[in-house]
């Protein structure tokens, strides 16, 4: 979360683009991110297509499990709260064995994600112990909060890796990236704050 929302704010103190600022980062040392952050951007139309009133992109991209994904997050805030226009994501997990599990698990992470953002939803201490014990304690994200995923594969011929939870890391980021610049104020912790 840090390094990506870090690096979003230095591409804006640099004045470049996010994107090209990460592009420029990863050089020739990381093939799978650029392709995965590439395929993300092509297929979001980022930079092309006309926003929503008040809607601004966000982006970010990270590697868990060997696995690489990059999200493009269009988001605004209304009435106080983020508001998710579209997600898109780009996955370069190798050689894709299931494109439905990987869209099920990347929609279920990014959802899983937006969770750990949302305003009430910490864990909380209490004299050192964790005051919630189960979900009746805590709420999670609900059907109602569901986001439109668009997931899309980098194409690989070379050994399958994980795709389980590797969605998750980077979606926190790219909206927090996308909300700072609806709101010009970064968000540095979750799950977020607008006061």
């Amino acid at each position: 979360f840090v390094m990506e929302t870090l690096g979003d704010e230095i591409a804006e103190a640099t004045k470049q683009d996010p994107v090209a600022y990460r592009m420029k980062l990863m050089g020739d040392k990381h093939p799978r991110h650029k392709a995965a952050l590439h395929l993300a951007v092509d297929q979001s139309g980022y930079g092309k297509k006309a926003l929503p009133a008040g809607a601004h992109w966000g982006v970010a991209v990270h590697e868990s499990f060997e696995s690489v994904v990059a999200y493009v997050v269009v988001a605004s805030v209304k009435d106080g709260k983020p508001v998710v226009h579209n997600v898109t994501a780009g996955v370069h997990c190798n050689l894709c064995v299931n494109p439905r599990t990987v869209e099920a698990q990347v929609q279920g992470s990014a959802i899983m994600a937006l969770g750990t953002t949302m305003a009430g939803h910490a864990i909380t201490f209490k004299d050192g112990v964790v005051e919630q014990s189960n979900f009746g304690d805590y709420p999670v994200a609900r059907m109602t909060d569901a986001l439109n995923v668009a997931v899309h594969i980098v194409p690989s011929n070379d050994p399958p890796k994980g795709m389980g939870e590797p969605a998750l890391p980077p979606f926190a980021p790219a909206l927090a990236n996308a909300l700072r610049r609806a709101t010009g104020k970064p968000l540095r912790e979750m799950p977020f704050k607008f006061a």
